[in-house]
């Protein structure tokens, strides 16, 4: 049985909550929203959220047929800064994924805009460890239909989804996938799932969760 396992971003791989907070408030100083300060604090809530819910939030001072050219730009020059600057891993990331490669194909699915993720892989040289990537910039399609694409296109027969908000639970419970929780990460799930609570730990839990299969 070909098993994946399937990541969120953040919260889950990394926190760049600071990071793109600070490039974000950069671009829309210089597109003349000064007014419109992006927070680590704000940008940790809406996390995880397809690309035109953020900005219905970030942006509601904006009229809104400006606040998807203004999330455009800010995305754009986002995936320039993490590619160049990063963001924070979380503990052992690297360590944990190589350990993970050896037995089981890797991949991401996460509801950011197109550019995001190949910044990460591209900033720490990640990409060898990762066979496919989606996202919801690349195709408009929801995380839950991102999980089962990833799954049909690879092959998977079965398929681990680990992410740290309800609606990475609930995305992945729609594609069909089992889930793990990335406890360390931003959210809470109202399910009885596995729990996470370091990243390093995800081997010696999979162990476990595939002994009572």
């Amino acid at each position: 049985m070909k098993t994946g396992l399937i990541f969120d971003m953040d919260g889950t791989l990394w926190d760049s909550s600071d990071q793109v907070a600070a490039a974000w408030t950069e671009k829309l100083r210089e597109l003349g929203y000064g007014d419109i300060v992006i927070t680590p604090e704000a940008m940790t809530r809406v996390m995880g959220l397809t690309m035109d819910k953020l900005a219905d939030i970030l942006f509601e001072k904006m009229p809104r047929e400006e606040r998807m050219p203004a999330l455009d730009a800010c995305g754009e020059y986002e995936n320039e800064y993490l590619r160049k600057h990063g963001a924070v891993l979380y503990p052992e990331l690297e360590a944990t994924l190589k350990r993970l490669k050896e037995k089981y194909p890797l991949y991401i699915v996460s509801n950011c805009q197109s550019g995001y993720i190949e910044a990460f892989l591209e900033h720490y040289g990640f990409g060898r460890y990762f066979e496919d990537i989606e996202c919801y910039g690349n195709n408009l399609k929801n995380k839950g239909d991102n999980i089962a694409l990833i799954a049909q296109r690879n092959g998977l027969e079965k398929a681990y989804y680990i992410g740290d908000i309800q609606g990475d639970y609930d995305s992945a419970t729609q594609a069909g996938a089992d889930f793990i929780h990335a406890a360390y990460g931003f959210g809470t799930i109202n399910a009885d799932v596995p729990r996470l609570e370091r990243f390093s730990d995800l081997p010696e839990l999979l162990e476990k969760l595939e002994a009572h299969t």
